[in-house]
C-alpha cells in the first residue's frame, strides 16, 4: 500500500452555482469521489451538501477542514473501532 502522504492538492468545485478551490490531500479527493458515488451523486452536490451541515453547525470551520472530518465521520461510522 502506497504512502498516504502528500501535500493537499487544490481543486476547483461549485457550491450553489459559486465556484471555489477546495485543498485536500489526494486520499481524501478519493474518499469524496467515493463517497459521492456510493450517494450517486457528483462530488460538487456532496461538497454542497457537506457546505450546508458545516455553516449550520455552532461553530463551523473551513470547508476543507469540515470536508475531511465528514469523510472520517463516515468512514467510522461504517467500521466502528473495535472494543468501543
Amino acid at each position: 500500500m502506497p504512502v498516504p502522504y502528500h501535500p493537499p492538492v487544490k481543486r476547483s468545485v461549485e457550491i450553489a452555482g459559486h465556484k471555489t478551490s477546495i485543498s485536500l490531500e489526494p486520499m481524501f479527493w478519493d474518499m469524496l469521489r467515493a463517497a459521492a458515488a456510493a450517494r450517486g451523486v457528483p462530488v460538487n452536490t456532496l461538497v454542497a451538501m457537506i457546505d450546508e451541515e458545516r455553516i449550520a453547525s455552532p461553530t463551523p470551520c473551513g470547508l476543507a477542514g469540515a470536508v475531511r472530518l465528514w469523510l472520517v465521520s463516515q468512514d467510522t461510522s461504517r467500521h466502528p473501532a473495535k472494543g468501543a
